[in-house]
């Protein structure tokens, strides 16, 4: 596929995909399209979500060698500016309180360390797995540092969830135990 212009994201995870991403497309113009080059899994989802956000189209992905090669064009139909999810709740909060520890995270990040109780959807299964959720319960979404959650709580409200919560900051900032499933 033809690309106007390359990002190298190799080694890099989550947020930084999408940081250097979101910078690039500052650069474009519109209608260019941008290829990714990326090696964290979870930008699978990531980029797809964040393009959705903020009006860019995501044209789709190519796997080589491990490599995933993501092209998105660039769309200025008046919405550029990222949307960022309102309700949110801190880290140490969501041990105390009821609800559902939902872990967007990839398979391997959850089974590596994991909040006790928490739920796997990863992020590019979400939307396959809404059944799973209950609506009337309350949703903590947590991931490495609260953006891959961010998009995912976008998602939950754009589908009737109401009682969500992004958790800020990620797991990078737990200091609780960690259940591991190697």
């Amino acid at each position: 596929m033809k690309a106007d212009f390359q990002l190298d994201a190799k080694g890099l995870s989550c947020p930084m995909p999408i940081v250097k991403t979101k910078k690039a497309m500052a650069e474009l113009v519109d209608g260019q399209v941008l290829e990714v080059c990326a090696t964290d899994k979870g930008s699978k989802a990531d980029l797809v979500a964040w393009a959705e956000t903020v009006g860019h189209q995501y044209i789709g992905m190519i796997e080589t060698d491990n490599v995933l090669k993501h092209y998105i064009r660039k769309c200025t139909n008046g919405r550029t500016e990222e949307m960022t999810f309102d309700q949110t709740i801190e880290l140490e909060q969501i041990t105390n309180r009821e609800g559902l520890i939902l872990d967007v995270r990839e398979e391997a990040e959850f089974a590596f360390g994991h909040i006790a109780g928490a739920k796997s959807i990863p992020m590019g299964e979400l939307e396959a797995r809404l059944t799973e959720l209950d609506k009337e319960q309350e949703i903590y979404v947590i991931c490495r540092t609260g953006k891959r959650s961010d998009l995912a709580a976008q998602k939950l409200a754009s589908h009737g969830f109401t009682k969500v919560f992004n958790v800020l900051p990620g797991m990078t900032s737990w200091t609780g135990d960690l259940i591991k499933n190697i």
